[in-house]
C-alpha cells in the first residue's frame, strides 16, 4: 500500500529542504547525519566515562548502545513493511548529498522506485533513544540532551532524506525504546548486578 504525502508534511519538507538553505549548513549537516560521527562520540566518552568511573559507567554505556541497536532494528522492520519512498526518490527539485557532494533533482525528476525505506527514520530514532538514555542516568544533562535529536532529525531534511513524519516517528520510536529499557533496566535486571556494577 503505498504511503501518501500530505499537504502539511511536504510543505515542511520543501522549507527545510530547497529554502531555508545556507553554505554553512551544506557543510555541518551531512556531518550531524554521519554514523562515525555518533560512534566516534560514543567511543570517547566511554574511553574517558570508564578511566574517570571503572566499570560502573561501561554498564551505562551498554545500556545506551542496547537502546540504539534496539530502536535500529525496530525502524528497518517497520520500513521494510511501509515501504515508502524517500524525497529525494521521489521529488522534483530535492537537494541531497550523495558520495560526498551536493545533487539536485531536475524540475522534470520522476519518481520511478515504487518502494523505499524512508518510514521511520532510523537516524532520528537512534540518536533519541541515546539521548533518552543518558537522559535518565545523567540528570544534569537533561536540558541539552534532546538538541541532538532535533539538529539529526533536521539534518535528515536538510539532506533530502526524510520527510517530517518520518522524523516524528523515528523520535517517538527511539523515546518509547529508551523508556521500555530503562524501566526493564530500573526494575528487573540492575539488581541482579554485583554490587561493584551497581550503578
Amino acid at each position: 500500500m503505498p504511503f501518501m504525502t500530505q499537504h502539511l508534511d511536504m510543505q515542511i519538507f520543501i522549507l527545510a529542504n530547497q529554502v531555508f538553505r545556507k553554505h554553512w549548513m551544506d557543510i555541518i549537516m551531512p556531518i550531524l547525519s554521519s554514523a562515525t560521527l555518533l560512534w566516534a562520540v560514543i567511543t570517547i566518552v566511554t574511553l574517558l566515562g570508564v578511566y574517570k568511573k571503572g566499570l560502573k559507567f561501561m554498564v551505562i554505556i551498554l545500556l545506551v548502545i542496547a537502546s540504539m541497536g534496539i530502536a535500529d532494528i525496530s525502524t528497518n522492520v517497520i520500513k521494510k513493511s511501509i515501504g515508502r519512498v524517500r524525497p529525494l526518490n521521489s521529488i522534483p527539485l530535492t537537494y541531497h548529498h550523495e558520495d560526498g557532494k551536493w545533487q539536485r533533482r531536475a524540475l522534470d525528476f520522476k519518481q520511478s522506485k515504487e518502494r523505499g525505506n524512508s518510514y521511520p527514520s532510523a537516524h532520528a530514532s537512534n540518536s533519541m533513544a541515546f539521548a533518552v538514555m543518558l537522559m535518565f542516568f545523567f540528570r544534569k544533562l537533561r536540558p541539552w540532551m534532546l538538541f541532538l535529536p532535533i539538529s539529526v532529525g533536521y539534518s535528515r531534511l536538510y539532506l533530502g532524506k526524510h520527510f517530517p513524519t518520518d522524523i516524528m516517528a523515528g523520535w517517538a520510536l527511539g523515546a518509547c525504546v529508551a523508556i521500555s529499557l530503562w524501566l526493564f533496566w530500573e526494575y528487573y535486571l540492575k539488581w541482579k548486578l554485583p554490587e561493584k556494577l551497581q550503578v
